[in-house]
């Protein structure tokens, strides 16, 4: 039987939003949704969709503990036009963790799986993906670290594992005007980058920087909303020789170039 395009699952997921289970107040346990549209789906500075627009949705579930599982998905590109995969445009992601408070610092440590299904030939290194991760904040600011402990990073490998990503981020609300100005420094390492030098001369190591802005659209009807609107642009270093598109589809599309993104979201 042929599969639905990935897109056909989010039109779904966003219809069965509407019969979300209402929870009592006082519960501990919350349930939400989330769907969004964007202009161009790019992850930790790297393009998923090719500079082409993805839908997106997801849902989580919080413990009033800490506790939390969660699901998301989205189509992506990627999989055909750079890591050669003969079929796959859908990533779908599963994840769990803890967050707290200690006085004024937060923090979060958890798991995630990403998944991409798709047909792929045997010599090609496949793109799923596992990942633990921890961060901290305090007020406007978060650092996170993301250690990678699949054989492959995202289709990039074999012998991978123990690559990392460093994130530092902040999140400026302005006022109560519903505006919020953000900033993000990526860095991403991978382990054994050597062989890669050997095949095409430069390392898969990059940076990866970013500002954006985002609304509460509820500020406009004066009453919750659960819709943003937001932009950023994005940018990085990564080598041109590396992060080009080459595979099946053959589009030469350069995945870490500077990109302007607009996208709306809302959670239910």
């Amino acid at each position: 039987m042929k599969l639905q395009h990935p897109i056909f699952h989010v039109l779904v997921l966003m219809a069965s939003m509407a019969s979300l289970p209402t929870l009592a107040e006082d519960s501990p346990h919350t349930l939400t949704a989330n769907v969004g549209l964007t202009s161009n789906y790019v992850f930790r500075g790297i393009s998923q969709t090719g500079g082409k627009p993805a839908i997106q949705g997801g849902f989580d579930y919080t413990h009033a503990s800490g506790l939390y599982l969660g699901t998301w998905g989205s189509n992506v590109s990627w999989l055909t036009e750079f890591q050669g995969y003969t079929s796959g445009s859908m990533e779908l992601d599963l994840y769990g963790g803890y967050r707290n408070t200690i006085g004024p610092i937060s923090y979060d440590v958890g798991a995630i799986r990403y998944m991409y299904p798709g047909s792929k030939k045997d010599s090609v290194v496949g793109a799923w993906t596992s990942e633990i991760y921890g961060s901290v904040g305090w007020k406007w600011f978060t650092a996170k670290y993301s250690h990678y402990v699949s054989d492959s990073v995202f289709g990039v490998g074999p012998n991978t594992n123990g690559s990392y990503y460093l994130d530092i981020s902040g999140s400026l609300p302005v006022a109560d005007t519903g505006l919020a100005l953000g900033a993000h420094w990526g860095t991403f390492n991978f382990k054994n980058d050597d062989q890669f030098i050997a095949a095409y001369g430069v390392s898969p190591d990059y940076k990866d920087w970013k500002v954006s802005a985002t609304y509460d659209l509820g500020k406009l009807a004066k009453r919750a909303s659960g819709m943003t609107l937001g932009v950023a642009y994005s940018d990085t270093n990564a080598e041109k020789a590396f992060w080009t598109n080459t595979g099946t589809s053959n589009t030469g599309e350069y995945l870490g170039k500077a990109a302007t993104t607009a996208w709306i979201s809302k959670t239910f």
